[in-house]
């Protein structure tokens, strides 16, 4: 594996740089154009000035690789070995928009589709979240680990909610009937950033979400993973970047995790098909 020791260094100074932006623009969100790409999906000037940011950083340490972020979509790399820069501005747009500090600069590094390096930096928290692979896991420059609780009656989860103009209500509603009489508490933060972190972080217990992007998940599955826990797709499959969906957890509830939404699903499409 590559040391990706130098672009860590560039994507934390480019997620600050971004942050830094982001704090700024809250201080001012009357004065903000916002705009929706769905329903209940808003995007604003903030959003879009930290996406130059985070571009113009990461590109000048590495101009060779490939771009792709949730504003500015997907622009191609001349790199031989597939380097991919993922990004999302403002994870977190509508509770940034609110006013809250629940909010988060994603950034990742992908090789060939396998992601190698990710950053998650939550500005008005002041936590800057960091893993390579083989690395290990990082807040603020110390050493994280996930949580070891191991029964589910024990734990707090979090998840990611389907909102208007987004699907799988029905099958979120039966998760929550299998999970709530089962579990310690269930959280949504409203921000796949956060939620991530904190399950690297021992702070939650594992994190599960639907109808998500590539932006949203890679910096935090490695840095789960590096943290000790384990990911996959909620079905059980191995997790892809264009998986659209995401179970990450401390590995120690994992699998009884996994067989609550696995259920859940399977009455779902029991009852489609009535």
């Amino acid at each position: 594996m590559a040391d990706y020791e130098g672009a860590l260094g560039a994507m934390i100074a480019a997620a600050r740089a971004a942050g830094q932006g982001l704090l700024e623009d809250q201080k001012n969100l009357a004065g903000l154009q916002v705009r929706r790409k769905g329903p209940a999906d808003p995007v604003s000037q903030a959003d879009e000035r930290a996406e130059q940011t985070l571009r113009r950083h990461l590109l000048a340490y590495e101009p060779g690789y490939g771009f792709l972020g949730e504003e500015g979509g997907h622009s191609a790399g001349r790199d031989p070995d597939g380097h991919l820069w993922i990004v999302d501005p403002l994870d977190g747009t509508a509770n940034f928009l609110c006013g809250t500090p629940l909010f988060g600069v994603n950034v990742a590094l992908a090789r060939h589709g396998e992601v190698v390096a990710g950053v998650i930096y939550l500005p008005a928290l002041n936590e800057m979240y960091s893993a390579c692979k083989g690395g290990g896991a990082f807040l603020n420059g110390k050493p994280i680990r996930v949580s070891t609780r191991a029964k589910l009656a024990e734990t707090q989860l979090a998840c990611g909610i389907p909102f208007a103009g987004k699907p799988d209500h029905d099958l979120y509603a039966r998760e929550m009937a299998v999970l709530t009489p089962q579990v310690g508490g269930i959280r949504r933060t409203g921000a796949a950033s956060v939620d991530l972190a904190f399950v690297a972080a021992g702070r939650w217990d594992a994190y599960w979400e639907r109808c998500t992007s590539a932006w949203d998940m890679a910096p935090g599955v490695i840095l789960a993973s590096e943290a000790g826990g384990r990911f996959c797709d909620p079905s059980g499959a191995p997790w892809r970047l264009d998986a659209g969906a995401v179970l990450t957890s401390n590995g120690h509830v994992h699998d009884a995790l996994l067989a609550c939404l696995k259920a859940a699903e399977e009455r779902t499409l029991a009852a489609r098909d009535l």
